[in-house]
């Protein structure tokens, strides 16, 4: 039973990850190799292909960092720092994370009652829906700053709202599909025999439809925190910040540091898989406990 789980889990996933390693360790000895080769030129010297990988896995200020620099770079950021120096990623991580579990819990809560609304109204589907589909189509770089710029002048203070204004408005939309497919995934026999038990709408809702959606609602809930992470940082780009996430990525290309820029999306992208397997995690527990997972 071990053996086949590791090679029906485990060996793919290492698979691809030694792929992207390779691939990621090519490039940066292709990008990087240029800059070596022109102090090479310069210095009058010849280099070995050993010696030219050599150099190009060390340089201070390289075009793409390779895996192990980065490593090193959040391993200084982390380890090596304390939790509240403005100088650790765990510090700016935890900035980004709480506006997007801000706003993760709006999207997730303007998703959830726009759905509920559009199901059990035609007129707010054939008015909310479109206008939804729309508002995806706005690049949240253009509108992020709009959002930060206006709120101050509507009395709305902080840096926390607005980028969790932006996070929702990433957010909602996927959790709003899932719930409008889940909440319509009764079938048409099922809904008829709560009719015939006289099952008032909000018994129908709360015995029927919303048990239905909770798989579906999961689903785009791995999206949605996704996506809310996103908003987060998104929305500490044009407040000008200085702490978060983004905000490392910001002053990381204004002083021309690589390591910064990519130590800092490396570690959004770690916890994004961590707060993916949160939900994970919750929706097989949920589902469990309902029935529908073994």
């Amino acid at each position: 039973m071990t053996g086949d789980w590791m090679r029906e889990k485990v060996l793919p996933v290492l698979t691809v990850v030694a792929a992207i390693f390779a691939l990621w360790y090519g490039a940066a000895i292709w990008m990087n190799s240029s800059w070596t080769l022109a102090q090479a030129e310069r210095a009058g010297k010849t280099l070995t292909f050993t010696e030219i990988v050599k150099d190009t896995m060390s340089q201070s200020r390289p075009k793409l960092p390779a895996p192990h620099q980065i490593a090193a770079e959040i391993w200084k950021s982390t380890v090596q720092k304390k939790i509240t120096s403005k100088r650790s990623l765990i510090f700016h991580g935890w900035i980004t994370l709480r506006a997007t579990l801000a706003g993760f819990a709006l999207g997730t809560a303007i998703g959830i009652l726009m759905a509920i609304a559009i199901v059990y109204s035609r007129t707010m589907e054939l008015s909310l829906m479109p206008w939804a589909v729309i508002s995806q189509t706005i690049p949240i770089v253009a509108l992020a700053p709009m959002i930060v710029v206006v709120l101050p002048k509507i009395g709305i203070e902080g840096r926390l709202i607005p980028k969790a204004i932006i996070s929702a408005y990433l957010c909602y939309f996927p959790v709003l599909v899932g719930m409008v497919k889940g909440l319509r995934a009764p079938h048409r026999e099922q809904l008829d025999l709560m009719k015939t038990y006289n099952a008032s709408g909000l018994q129908s809702f709360l015995k029927l439809r919303l048990p239905s959606s909770v798989p579906y609602l999961f689903t785009s809930l791995k999206i949605g925190i996704a996506a809310a992470l996103v908003g987060a940082i998104v929305g500490e780009l044009p407040t000008g910040a200085v702490r978060g996430l983004g905000a490392r990525i910001l002053i990381g290309d204004q002083f021309g540091n690589p390591m910064q820029i990519w130590a800092a999306l490396t570690c959004a992208a770690i916890l994004a898989g961590l707060l993916i397997m949160i939900v994970g995690l919750l929706q097989r527990i949920t589902l469990k406990r309902m029935g529908m997972a073994e």
